[in-house]
């Protein structure tokens, strides 16, 4: 397993190799495309609402 760092808008966005296909972390992107304060309720009430 290889994990490696994308920059996206001056962020960092960790990513890892799985079975040949690339999973970025939810929180990274999140973070990197909302700005938002707090990205663990944001994340959460994004989990709420879409299941």
């Amino acid at each position: 397993m290889t994990t490696k760092i994308a920059i996206f808008k001056k962020k960092e966005i960790r990513k890892t190799i799985h079975n040949n296909e690339w999973w970025f972390s939810v929180s990274d992107v999140v973070e990197a495309l909302t700005d938002s304060a707090d990205v663990k309720q944001y994340v959460k009430r994004l989990r709420s609402r879409d299941s």
